[in-house]
């Protein structure tokens, strides 16, 4: 009650345009409320898929598994677990086999903006640039030539064709046809400030050479490697791959800008050491759960997304952090916590307890809901709901934004600051599927198989039950009236007719296990078949024909890598080639730093790479196996 008239004092103290305004800021939050429920219904068939995989996984029946009342089993063969830890095991040590996160920077092919190659001219240093030399005439090489000979006098600045007006190059007092093409080194030019170098391959082999396109790469690509360290990024990146190879799909969301503090002691003035922490902007990703992802139903892949919406559980902490934190509004927050929770559970979350949270119900008395909202909204109900559009947007129809909303409040709304302008998750699937924006993951690939095998197991168990013992069959017109029938080591039963050994006799049910364990064998060689992952991969015992020798267990693990391979190549596709020019993008519009970075680069992911890195050292290690045993060279 003390809560109700504490809030009702508030209304009443609010004006009544200010109440105005917040029913119109509710406007924006009832819009992506909308979108929101649209694609929550559209994935509820996928929620279905990925709450059978998650319970093969664990080990448990899902809701659609009836046992008949003889069915005295319940026993769970957990095979999807071993496959689903092989699969994970297998790409981690293939993507981080290394020990760098699989992503490369490289100069393109043809740079532009900065050379290929830059020498150092001998006899420039030596004469100056006041004399004029003679520039060697090589055959074939423009970048030495210039289209110049060598009895020509190089032409008069006045005489060249050096732009148009307004075009933005202006020539500075002073300046020579040499500063004119002297840009060649891009952002290294002030750090090769003097040391007169001349674009294109040296013309001698002892003249010194330098490649600025690959300098600039390399420290691009030191710098990126360095952030994703900083930032937790390859436990990040395991945790999504484990959650594609469960479910089919993994999320990571960034690189955006996060405030890290630096922890910093610096020496005072008596020589003691003195606390001074720094604030500085660096990139991070992060994990995103596949349960609170929620992509444009239309779509079929992130780039053809219109929007997406990250669902957030916040207690109470963790939404008041969200003051610190820039574009937020801080007044719109506060009265959230005064309103106090308002979280629903979803049902796939009562599900995922699997009755072993307890307190799963009462959760959302504790927690918020807060949705996160990257997409297109039309300048119109941004309008209609009293957002003040920027003046540099004023002609869009439609604005790219960034939103945290609850049911009747904005919490914040600023247009998405990535230039170019892109959605910051990265969405890559275990298995694609053409169709839909989900992928397929390892569970469904061998529900099929694990049903069956959980089948023949439990008729397993329960014929083993009944032949192990023996049931009894008793006359009881041959014995006396009135005496127990229980059966132990030494009991007497007293008979009153018949021939001796008639009156009880001992039945043995006909023991049919093997036959059930053959069906579970064959069942699990279709899983093998079905995921791609056979049991000789990770660990299954026994000799198999062609698993006798060393070249013959290589021909199968190579074979067994195919699956990989394409696994592999949906995560360079979709994750890390998109992740790394991510970073590179963050860098050249947020590094506060100078790092001399600018060039014509590319980003490549080398997890395939690393991949087939490996295969070669296990072939050169197979080879070198065989050779060791001619007895001839075995010495």
């Amino acid at each position: 009650m003390a809560n109700d008239i504490n809030n009702n004092e508030g209304i009443q103290k609010k004006s009544v345009e200010e109440i105005a305004k917040e029913q119109e800021k509710s406007k924006l939050s009832a819009y992506i409320y909308t979108k929101f429920f649209d694609a929550e219904s559209s994935r509820r068939s996928d929620e279905d898929r990925w709450l059978e995989a998650y319970h093969n996984y664990r080990g448990q029946y899902y809701k659609n598994v009836k046992f008949r009342d003889h069915e005295k089993s319940r026993v769970f063969v957990k095979v999807t677990k071993t496959k689903v830890l092989a699969a994970y095991g297998q790409i981690t040590d293939v993507l981080f086999s290394a020990n760098k996160f699989p992503i490369s920077v490289e100069e393109t092919k043809i740079p532009e903006g900065i050379a290929t190659f830059a020498h150092l001219n001998p006899l420039k240093e030596q004469l100056g640039d006041g004399l004029q030399q003679p520039t060697p005439s090589i055959e074939g090489n423009l970048d030495m030539g210039m289209g110049i000979s060598s009895e020509t006098p190089a032409p008069a600045p006045d005489d060249v064709p050096l732009g148009f007006e307004g075009d933005g190059k202006t020539l500075e007092p002073g300046s020579t046809f040499q500063d004119v093409n002297g840009n060649f080194l891009a952002s290294l030019k002030k750090e090769y400030e003097g040391a007169n170098l001349e674009e294109g391959p040296a013309p001698m082999p002892e003249m010194a050479q330098i490649k600025p396109a690959q300098i600039a790469a390399r420290r691009m690509e030191r710098l990126i490697h360095d952030e994703i360290d900083e930032s937790n990024g390859g436990s990040e990146l395991r945790s999504s791959i484990f959650e594609a190879v469960l479910l089919g799909n993994g999320i990571i969301k960034g690189p955006f800008t996060f405030n890290k503090t630096l922890h910093v002691y610096d020496k005072g003035e008596e020589g003691s050491r003195q606390y001074n922490p720094k604030q500085v902007k660096v990139p991070k990703v992060e994990h995103v759960s596949l349960w609170d992802f929620y992509p444009d139903p239309n779509a079929k892949s992130i780039e053809e997304c219109e929007f997406t919406i990250q669902r957030h559980k916040f207690n109470r902490n963790q939404l008041r952090n969200l003051l610190n934190r820039p574009f937020f509004n801080k007044e719109a927050i506060v009265e959230t916590l005064e309103d106090g929770p308002n979280y629903r559970n979803r049902s796939f979350e009562s599900s995922l307890d699997l009755g072993e949270n307890t307190s799963a119900n009462t959760e959302s008395l504790t927690r918020f809901e807060v949705l996160e909202y990257w997409g297109i909204i039309d300048k119109s109900v941004l309008e209609a709901s009293g957002m003040q559009i920027p003046e540099e947007f004023t002609e869009e129809s439609e604005l790219q934004v960034n939103a945290w909303v609850t049911e009747n409040r904005v919490l914040r709304m600023v247009v998405n600051p990535f230039k170019p302008y892109r959605l910051p998750y990265h969405s890559f699937p275990y298995e694609k599927n053409p169709y839909s924006f989900f992928g397929i993951g390892v569970p469904e690939n061998m529900s099929d198989a694990q049903a069956i095998m959980n089948g023949h197991a439990r008729m397993a168990i329960d014929n083993l039950a009944l032949s192990g013992s023996l049931v009894f069959d008793i006359d009881e017109s041959a014995l006396v009236a009135g005496q127990s029938m229980d059966v132990y080591p030494g009991k007497i039963f007293r008979r009153q007719a018949g021939m001796p050994g008639q009156a009880v006799h001992g039945l043995k049910f006909p023991n049919t296990a093997t036959e059930n364990m053959m069906m579970f064998d064959k069942f699990r060689q279709l899983a093998d078949e079905s995921t791609g992952i056979p049991s000789y991969s990770h660990g299954q015992t026994g000799v198999q024909s062609m698993t006798r020798t060393a070249s013959g267990m290589s021909m199968l693990l190579s074979a067994a890598n195919l699956n990989v391979k394409t696994v592999i190549k949906n995560i360079d596709d979709y994750l890390l080639r998109p992740l790394g020019e991510s970073f590179f993008q963050w860098n050249m519009q947020f590094y506060e730093g100078d790092l001399n970075i600018e060039g014509d680069l590319e980003i490549k992911a080398t997890g395939t790479s690393s991949l087939m890195q490996k295969e070669v050292r296990s072939q050169r290690l197979t080879m070198f196996l065989q050779t060791v045993q001619n007895p001839a060279i075995a010495p």
